[in-house]
Order: structure tokens, then sequence, then C-alpha cells
């Protein structure tokens, strides 16, 4: 099953240095998440203050600089994984370095069929297969 480990932290605390060492450990915990078959993707974000929300209420579009909504703790980045089960989930989650001073919320994900990667990914295995008989 697929998990999205979303990471929470209060941006504005985290030094550069601390940072650099934060994308350390979490790289490292990428490559052993690969190593187990689990790790699908991962990527910190840039900073709040180059959000961009979008609404659209009554057929219009509004957008507004920043998050949808003031909080102590922002989104800064995520993993997607594939894991066995919950219990693995949060086993991962809890070796997210943020973990030890935000928050990693734990969410399984809803596989939808038919979508642009799936099929692009059926296209590749189509084409693989007929120049391997």
């Amino acid at each position: 099953m697929k998990y999205m480990l979303l990471i929470y932290h209060d941006e504005r605390v985290v030094s550069d240095e601390d940072r650099e060492h934060c994308y350390t450990e979490s790289r490292q915990l990428a490559y052993d998440l690969n190593a187990r078959g689990q790790f699908i993707s991962s990527a910190p974000l840039y900073p709040t203050t180059t959000a961009t929300s979008v609404r659209v209420r009554d057929g219009k579009r509004l957008m507004t600089d920043g998050p949808f909504a003031e909080t102590r703790e922002q989104l800064g980045g995520y993993y997607l994984i594939d894991v066995p089960n919950l219990d693995e989930a949060i086993e991962a989650a809890a070796r997210v370095p943020v973990a030890r001073v935000g928050t990693v919320e734990v969410r399984p994900v809803i596989e939808i069929g038919g979508l642009p990667e799936e099929q692009a990914n059926q296209q590749k295995q189509s084409i693989i297969s007929r120049s391997n008989p």
C-alpha cells in the first residue's frame, strides 16, 4: 500500500546548517527505503513564502500568495512510499529527521486507475514486451 508522509515544521526556526544536515539524513533514509523496495519519491518544498493558493468559488478563480491557512507548522516536504502496512509506514515516518522537531503525518494514498503516469508505464511495458520475445 502506498503512504504519503507529509512533513510539517516551523520553517522560520531552521538554520541553513540544520537544513543541510536534515537533507543528508533524508537522503540516507531515501536510500534505505529504496534498498527495501519501498521508496517511490521524496522532495523538500520551498518555503511557504513561494506558495500560491488557488480556490474556485462561483466559477471564479481566486489566488492568494502563501499557504491556505496560517498554522504554527508548515508543510515542508514529503515522502511517497510503498509498504505492506501502516505499522511500516509509521516506522518510516519516525525516521524522518523532522519528526524530532516537527510532525510527520502518515496518510494512505487512494490509487485511481487511468492516470497519465500509469498509462505511460503500461505503454513502456507493452513496448518492452514486444521487443523482447
